[in-house]
């Protein structure tokens, strides 16, 4: 049986924001009234939507002197010494050298091309020595060496596990043994040989208990997935080098509050203005008619795979953690809200329209306190909703290393067992992408999706959801979300209306969400009950609108920009087990 932790009553939603998912280089246009297509039902009317009011600005963030300079003019002389950022030398030398090395792989058109490349490596070659073709990388398929040596090249080779094995720690206060320079890897090497005698063992000689036979053998496999993952999820930025380059410079920004790198001249933020719900009553209700006449377009997803850590969701009899789609709410799970919810519109959609539905429905779970097998049995028990198997789509999000704050070193919990946490929602769509879900969703005939958050239990309690979807439907918008006015001290993050002027000079505009977590960073500030006239940015809901086939596109493109709004969330210290099973508190993300 799962505890219950309180949590605080969310605000109402109040206003919607319609954004396109690409950014234009174009001067910001005014505001006007949506070009909708043409009634589809006679209950519909073609009302305007309102205008919106100003963009307040608020405080602005500068990389540079702001010069509002007309497109067209010649690249901005390079800042000078005393304006460049104060990079941490060390993370700056590795991110140089890892940089190096993924243009190496880059190169490479063949797996046996890449591992040369990656042979070639001094880290690569100093900790496998002469000797890699045999032992356990002998057993292994090229792909799975591949892994292990893009671990190493990446500056991991603790994960591998020589330090706690020879030296019987945590892996994290103790001297390492150099051979060139490189950390030395003969004891890793004999623990791996010695492995590798054990797979021998169990080929030819069956001497080795079933147990403790299965024991063993699971240990490497996991940590090849674990790997696998990374480099399969992250091939847009270089795989496992390019994920760890992107740590670093993550990290290396975080350091340096004061001097934020940036490829722009000019940044700043302003409050994005949107349709006010409560303001035009009439005009809401006729969206969420719009929404619930589209129903059959439409498909849902639920990102559900996050950690939930901050519930504190444990099961009374065993004590296991539990995810945040299982916090028991009214009766039932959360999950379960979400499905009645959907139902609830369906419902409402036969009533008006006279005719059925049923939406497909999309849910990203990811293995983290088994959030993928509870979601699955709360499923079967309750024997799919009614719905049908075929209507559902489950996509496992991958775990990503946890890496230490100080240096950017994946944390491990004990030989072999890096620590993973999920990723992040922004994960969402290259994810599905790649596991085929907005395809699924499309060959189901719908044409937008509505994205709901588990833990936003209020969001169907009013007409935002199907005002939202309807807009979003009604005048093809590539993405909208929900947003309401943000209370002081609220662990969610904010959307804001982004402006840019690159080095060319060229203009750019966008609506973004920032997270609470990055508020210092980019001079967000917190919203006070006693300053009324302070400028305030809404709060991000989670509850957004998107088009399939734009995040069809977005989520294929081979670089970072399938990747949007990449953080490293270093607000809170980060609680694992080390090999002795104490459990250890460090700041990392």
């Amino acid at each position: 049986m799962a505890s219950r932790a309180p949590i605080p009553p969310a605000p109402p939603h109040l206003r919607l924001h319609a954004a396109s998912l690409f950014s234009q280089r174009l001067p910001l246009p005014r505001a006007r009234a949506p070009r909708c297509r043409g009634g589809r039902s006679r209950l519909l009317s073609a009302l305007p939507s309102p205008p919106p009011s100003p963009a307040s600005r608020s405080q602005g963030v500068s990389t540079a002197p702001i010069e509002r300079e007309p497109p067209g003019l010649a690249p901005t002389p390079a800042p000078t010494p005393a304006q460049q950022p104060h990079q941490d030398p060390a993370i700056a030398a590795e991110v140089a050298r890892l940089s190096a090395a993924r243009e190496r792989l880059r190169a490479a058109h063949t797996l046996h091309e890449k591992l040369r490349a990656l042979d070639a490596e001094p880290r690569v070659a100093a900790f496998f020595g002469e000797e890699s073709s045999r032992g356990v990388l002998g057993v292994l398929e090229p792909r799975e060496v591949l892994l292990l040596k893009c671990l190493v090249a990446a500056g991991q080779e603790h994960v591998l596990g020589h330090e706690l094995d020879w030296y019987g720690g945590d892996g994290g206060h103790h001297e390492h043994h150099h051979r060139n320079g490189v950390s030395g890897g003969s004891a890793l090497r004999d623990a791996l040989y010695s492995l590798a005698g054990l797979v021998g063992k169990w080929t030819s000689e069956g001497v080795v208990a079933a147990k403790e036979r299965r024991e063993e053998m699971e240990v490497l496999p996991r940590l090849l997935k674990f790997l696998d993952n990374v480099e399969e999820f992250y091939d847009c930025i270089g795989g496992i080098i390019g994920y760890q380059i992107m740590v670093l410079e993550l990290l290396s920004a975080s350091k340096d509050r004061m001097h934020r790198p940036s490829k722009d001249k000019f940044v700043d933020f302003h409050v994005p203005s949107g349709l006010n719900l409560l303001k035009d009553k009439e005009y809401a209700s006729q969206a969420a008619l719009w929404g619930i006449e589209g129903l059959p377009e439409l498909g849902e997803i639920y990102p559900i795979g996050g950690a939930g850590d901050r519930l504190g969701l444990v099961d009374s009899d065993t004590g296991e953690s539990l995810p945040a789609a299982l916090l028991p709410y009214c009766g039932r799970s959360l999950l379960e809200g979400l499905i009645r919810d959907l139902q609830a519109r369906e419902f409402l959609h036969f009533k008006i329209f006279g005719g059925q539905c049923i939406t497909p429905v999309a849910i990203m779970t990811s293995s983290v306190k088994d959030n993928h097998e509870h979601i699955i049995a709360i499923c079967e028990r309750l024997d799919w909703f009614g719905r049908g198997r075929d209507n559902f789509r489950l996509f496992e999000q991958p775990l990503v290393p946890v890496v230490n704050a100080k240096d950017g070193k994946w944390l491990i919990s004990k030989s072999l067992f890096p620590v993973g946490k999920p990723g992040g929602h922004g994960a969402i769509w290259k994810l599905a992408y790649d596991r085929g879900v907005l395809q699924w969703l499309q060959n189901c005939g719908r044409k937008g999706a509505t994205v709901r958050q588990v833990s936003n239990v209020v969001a169907a309690t009013d007409l935002t959801m199907m005002a939202l979807a309807g807009i979003g439907l009604r005048c093809n918008k590539k993405l909208g979300f929900a947003s309401c006015e943000r209370r002081p001290g609220a662990t969610e993050g904010v959307n804001v209306l982004i402006e840019k002027q690159n080095l060319e000079g060229l203009w750019s505009y966008g609506i973004t969400c920032i997270e609470y977590t990055e508020f210092e960073k980019y001079g967000i500030p917190e919203p006070t009950l006693t300053n009324s006239s302070q400028v305030s940015f809404p709060a991000n809901t989670n509850i957004l609108y998107v088009d399939l086939q734009a995040v069809q596109e977005v989520g294929s493109r081979k670089n970072a920009s399938c990747l949007p709004g990449m953080v490293l969330n270093l607000k809170k210290a980060v609680s694992y087990p080390n090999h002795l099973g104490f459990e250890l508190l460090l700041e990392a993300g």
